[in-house]
């Protein structure tokens, strides 16, 4: 919904300058010159980018386009609180208690008190591959945060290839837009008999090329990119706390203290306070 508020703010000011000034707007009117460039710009992009990242990018951007869920401070709080619960079980009765709980989180009587994280399968697909490989033993705590951090980065390389395929083709939009203008200046020089009213209105209508070639670029193309940029930054948050909360414990952290960890990973608009977090764990300890 954003997107479409700061779409309209745009048109809103770019058009309601050009009104104040006594613009007139039937000579930004170039269909054929935004037909070349939008055109000239979805080449670019198909041949600049593979079949993966095409589908990546025509997926991500319906949903640039409407509100997503945001993670908030209660998930988080529920996922510090599962945390606990798992590493305070596996301290108390052995990690091997958990392989179970792991191995079927849909059925485990632990995993089943949090049914919003049970329902974020990338999450989930994260915490238990990594708590399986816990249980098993003879982990090393190098080892396993340098395997979070490759995994990490793979999802981060993925997640980011719309943002890069959106932001080339930004950059390419002014530069299409001038070659558009050029041909329209080609086209009126080409008609240099004509009165000069005429050509100046031919070459008036030329410069529509260059306006829109900029306007789509910094108005509309590289804020999407910059979106997507900010929304898996943003995603990538709760593998960190994730990731910070089960290497404390692997160090030797209690599970109290392994949950401190994790919470200082976050953003300060969806990090709990440390009373707020103390009061949902002892909360959850009386379940």
């Amino acid at each position: 919904m954003l997107v479409i508020v700061g779409y309209l703010v745009v048109l809103g000011s770019v058009f309601g300058g050009y009104a104040l000034i006594g613009g007139n707007f039937g000579a930004l009117y170039q269909p054929v010159e935004l037909l070349m460039i939008a055109g000239s710009a979805l080449g670019a992009f198909i041949v600049g980018n593979d079949r993966h990242a095409i589908s990546a990018t025509l997926k991500a951007l319906p949903k640039l386009l409407k509100s997503s869920k945001k993670r908030d401070k209660a998930l988080y709080m529920e996922l510090l609180a599962l945390l606990y619960v798992l590493l305070a079980k596996g301290r108390k009765d052995g990690m091997l208690a958990l392989e179970s709980d792991v191995d079927d989180p849909q059925n485990s009587p632990v995993f089943s008190l949090y049914p919003v994280l049970l329902a974020d399968l990338p999450v989930m697909e994260f915490l238990t591959d990594y708590l399986r490989l816990i249980v098993s033993g003879n982990t090393d705590p190098f080892e396993i945060d340098q395997l979070m951090e490759q995994e990490m980065e793979t999802y981060k390389h993925e997640a980011e290839a719309p943002a890069h395929s959106l932001a080339k083709v930004g950059d390419a939009l002014p530069a299409l837009g001038i070659v558009a203008a050029v041909l329209g200046v080609v086209h009126a020089l080409a008609s240099a008999d004509l009165p000069p009213a005429v050509m100046g209105t031919l070459i008036a209508h030329a410069m529509v090329g260059t306006f829109l070639g900029v306007l789509l670029a910094y108005g509309f193309v590289s804020p999407l990119a910059s979106l997507i940029e900010h929304k898996v930054s943003e995603s990538l948050k709760v593998y960190q706390c994730v990731r910070v909360t089960l290497l404390a414990s692997l160090n030797g952290y209690a599970p109290q203290l392994a949950v401190e960890f994790g919470r200082k990973v976050l953003r300060s608009t969806e990090r709990p306070s440390f009373t707020e977090l103390d009061l949902h764990v002892r909360e959850v300890k009386n379940r």
